[in-house]
């Protein structure tokens, strides 16, 4: 590389520093559970429900000026996937009690299984010792923050941004531009972290920053039409060895 000196590290959240999807399988069984001792369903309508739920949530675009929180959001997804099913079985029912208490479980069960391993622990402690770290993680900003107060992870970095705070999020410039302003760094100063190329990799592109780090835990390619990072690793806990490699 050009032996400028690596200042400050952006890093992502969700599959990321924490297993949020593996939490959230955690989520789902527990709520499928609760779902077939309630319902008279067999077990592939409750595995149905369950896929439309996520469904809904992948596809979810939250406006906070419509008037809804966010749990009252996610509670309605549960109902219209209960209720769906419940009519193509040809029964009936009063879903929104149930509904409630599907998304509340589903929510208590993914925070409780969130955490950051001792080894995540040990390196963001040891990275810190070198360089700024923020955190930029896109989302819901209750949702997020709560994620941040389950995993305790507020210690470990000098500056903790939400998307869902800012009129724009990853993978857009201007959010990554605030970044730097907090951390009082240039673009070229900085690497992004994370696991998703749509908008960790592609916003440090857009963003100019000095290198991308993907998180392709299932170590595969990347697809036709993404955009490239520049280092590609299994885990966090190899980024030791790329800022070696930058330092060069």
């Amino acid at each position: 590389m050009d032996g400028k000196s690596v200042k400050a590290i952006l890093f992502d959240l969700d599959n990321t520093l924490i297993e949020t999807s593996r939490a959230g399988r955690v989520a789902i069984q527990k709520t499928s559970e609760l779902l077939k001792s309630t319902l008279a369903l067999d077990d592939k309508t409750i595995s149905s429900i369950c896929d439309e739920f996520q469904l809904k949530l992948f596809h979810e675009r939250f406006d906070p000026s419509a008037g809804r929180s966010i749990d009252e959001v996610r509670v309605g997804h549960w109902e219209e996937s209960i209720q769906a099913h419940v009519q193509e079985a040809g029964g009936s029912c009063s879903t929104h009690s149930l509904a409630a208490k599907c998304y509340y479980l589903w929510k208590k069960s993914r925070l409780e299984v969130l955490s950051l391993s001792p080894e995540i622990c040990s390196l963001l402690k040891q990275l810190r010792s070198r360089y700024k770290l923020l955190l930029l993680t896109n989302g819901e900003a209750r949702t997020q923050r709560e994620k941040v107060e389950a995993v305790a992870c507020e210690e470990f970095f000098d500056a903790i941004v939400i998307g869902g705070e800012h009129p724009e999020q990853k993978p857009y410039a201007s959010i990554f531009t605030l970044c730097f302003n907090m951390l009082e760094v240039e673009a070229q100063d900085c690497i992004m972290v994370g696991d998703s190329l749509d908008t960790d990799i592609q916003g440090g592109f857009n963003a100019r920053v000095r290198a991308t780090v993907w998180i392709s835990s299932e170590g595969g390619p990347v697809p036709d039409g993404s955009v490239k990072p520049v280092y590609t690793i299994p885990t966090v806990l190899d980024l030791p060895d790329i800022l070696q490699l930058l330092e060069q």
